[in-house]
C-alpha cells in the first residue's frame, strides 16, 4: 500500500475518534458546569475544557472570554480550530475521498452523510441546536462510521491503518480527560474525598460511556484510585490506556506480518505495552498521576512519530 493511502487511512480513524473526544470534553464541561462555585481552581469548568483540548491559547486570541457559547463554537462550527468536530469530521471525509477505493461503500456513505448533514447544521439557527443534540449527533455519527468499517471492511493493512490512529488518538484523549480532571477541575488538594470530587469522577465515567462498566468491574464507592486502575491499567475497559496500546500493537503486529518485516513502531508499542502491563496503580500514585499522564501523552506522541516514520513516509515495502 502507498504510503498516502496508509496515512489517508490513518487519519480518518485519528479523526473521527478527536471529534467524538470534544464532544464528550463539551459534555464534561456541561456536567461540572451545573456544580455550584465553592471555590478556587479553574472553577470556570469551560476553561478546563480548553486546557484539556490543547486549544486555549487559540480560543482565548480568536474569543476572548472563556463562556460555554463561545467554547461552544470554538470546539463544534469553529472552522479555524483544526480540532473542531467540524474540522474533524470534514477532514476524515475528505480523506476518506482520497482513499475512495481503499474503503467500502458503507464507509464512504456514513462519512459522507456526516459531511452533509453538518452542512445543514451550519445553516440552522443556533438557538435550534442544543448542546445535548450536538453531543448526540457526534456520538452516533463516529459509532456510524466505525460500526461501518467494523462489518464492511476487509481485515487488510488498510482496515488495520484506521484501526491504528484511532487507538492512538484514544490512548491521548483518555490520558488528557483524565489528567483533566484530577489535575485542573479540584480547586485544591483538600477537596479530595469530597462530594465535588465524586461527582466530578462520576460525570468523566458517565462522559466517556463508562459509568455502568465501572460499576460491573469494581462496584461500591468511586474514588481516584479506583477509576485512574479503571482508566489507565484494566484490559476491560475499552478507553483505557492499556486496552488502546494494545489495540494499538495488535495492529502493529498484524501490519509487520503483512509487510514481512518489523520496524521501530512494533518496537515502541512492545516496551509502552509492557511498561503498563507490570505498572500497579500505586506505583502511578507515586509517580504523581499527573506527572505519569504527562509521561504518557508524550510516550504515545513518540509511538505516532514513529509509526509516520515507519509507515506514512515514502513507500511501505
Amino acid at each position: 500500500m502507498l504510503s498516502r493511502t496508509a496515512e489517508n487511512l490513518y487519519w480518518i480513524g485519528r479523526y473521527l475518534e478527536r471529534a467524538e473526544t470534544n464532544a464528550r470534553l463539551l459534555e464534561v464541561g456541561a456536567r461540572n458546569a451545573l456544580m455550584p462555585n465553592i471555590g478556587g481552581g479553574f472553577r470556570n469548568e469551560w476553561e478546563s475544557v480548553l486546557e484539556a483540548s490543547g486549544t486555549r491559547p487559540d480560543f482565548i486570541e480568536k474569543y476572548g472570554d472563556a463562556v460555554q457559547r463561545n467554547i461552544e463554537s470554538h470546539m463544534f462550527f469553529d472552522k479555524d480550530n483544526s480540532s473542531s468536530v467540524l474540522s474533524c469530521i470534514s477532514a476524515a471525509r475528505e480523506n476518506g475521498r482520497i482513499v475512495r477505493t481503499a474503503i467500502t461503500g458503507q464507509v464512504w456513505d456514513a462519512l459522507n452523510g456526516a459531511f452533509q448533514e453538518l452542512r445543514e447544521m451550519q445553516r440552522t439557527e443556533r438557538s435550534q441546536l442544543p448542546l445535548s443534540d450536538l453531543i448526540d449527533w457526534t456520538r452516533r455519527t463516529v459509532a456510524l462510521v466505525r460500526g461501518s468499517a467494523g462489518v464492511s471492511m476487509l481485515r487488510n493493512d488498510g482496515y488495520h491503518f484506521v484501526r491504528l490512529g484511532a487507538a492512538v488518538e484514544r490512548a491521548d484523549s483518555t490520558a488528557r480527560l483524565l489528567d483533566v480532571k484530577y489535575y485542573v477541575l479540584l480547586p485544591e488538594v483538600t477537596y479530595v474525598g469530597s462530594g465535588l470530587d465524586n461527582y466530578q469522577w462520576t460525570t468523566l465515567l458517565r462522559a466517556i460511556s463508562s459509568y455502568r462498566a465501572f460499576g460491573w468491574a469494581y462496584g461500591g464507592e468511586i474514588t481516584a484510585r479506583k477509576v485512574a486502575d479503571f482508566l489507565i491499567l484494566n484490559l476491560q475497559c475499552p478507553r483505557s490506556l492499556r486496552s488502546c496500546v494494545q489495540e494499538a500493537d495488535s495492529s502493529l503486529e498484524f501490519l509487520a506480518h503483512m509487510y514481512h518485516r518489523s520496524t521501530e513502531a512494533q518496537e515502541v508499542a512492545r516496551n509502552l505495552m509492557g511498561e503498563l502491563a507490570e505498572a500497579h496503580v500505586e506505583d502511578v500514585f507515586q509517580e504523581g498521576l499527573h506527572e505519569f499522564l504527562t509521561r504518557f501523552v508524550q510516550s504515545i506522541a513518540g509511538l505516532s512519530e514513529a509509526i509516520h516514520t515507519s509507515y506514512l513516509t515514502g513507500r511501505v515495502a
